[in-house]
């Protein structure tokens, strides 16, 4: 594998293809979790462990499972059971041997079940048929953009508390309107690659 190959891929999770700016994937969390910097920091990488734990899982239960005995025809299914599977899981063992960690992500890991963002990139990853390095890559960018869109948004609407919003834009009108032009300058990532 060659390095310029790594850091298109890298690039192109993170900016180009941004999973929740561009594809539209991960809407709830990014909505939902974006009212504070920490709380979004935290589901980030609440959101990063897990998508590269689901991305290496699912892309070895492809590989192995479903192309071995023809029926790729289940992927999806198969991928929403093994990621909710692997998020439980984690969560007990978080809850068992890591408590301090546990406490920390709080109600992150369960959210992350319904995210479908994670089942996105395992799908994507089989679709743009890399290897397993290269979905290992491809998971954790994916994540760190995630992590990225979160991040900023939330600052934004930290600074937006403070802004004198007309009554009708106040509340989710804003918060859409932010997203939307967070989504257009990250378009212009797209002339990159």
């Amino acid at each position: 594998m060659h390095l310029a190959n790594i850091f298109t891929i890298i690039i192109a999770a993170v900016f180009v293809n941004n999973f929740v700016l561009m594809r539209f994937l991960g809407l709830c969390p990014f909505v939902g979790v974006s009212k504070k910097i920490e709380t979004s920091v935290g589901m980030g990488f609440a959101v990063m462990f897990c998508m590269t734990l689901a991305g290496i899982v699912t892309w070895l239960c492809n590989k192995y499972i479903l192309v071995r005995f023809n029926i790729e025809y289940l992927q999806t299914i198969m991928f929403i059971l093994v990621i909710a599977s692997l998020v439980q899981f984690v969560e007990l063992f978080m809850k068992k041997f890591l408590p301090a960690l546990y406490q920390a992500l709080g109600i992150f890991l369960p959210l992350i079940t319904t995210n479908c963002a994670v089942l996105g990139v395992s799908i994507l990853n089989i679709d743009q048929g890399y290897n397993l390095v290269e979905t290992i890559i491809n998971s954790v960018a994916v994540a760190v953009g995630f992590t990225l869109a979160l991040v900023l948004m939330a600052g934004m609407r930290e600074k937006l508390e403070l802004a004198d919003i007309p009554v009708s834009f106040r509340g989710a009108g804003i918060v859409f309107i932010t997203a939307g032009l967070l989504s257009l300058a990250f378009m212009g990532f797209i002339g990159i690659l």
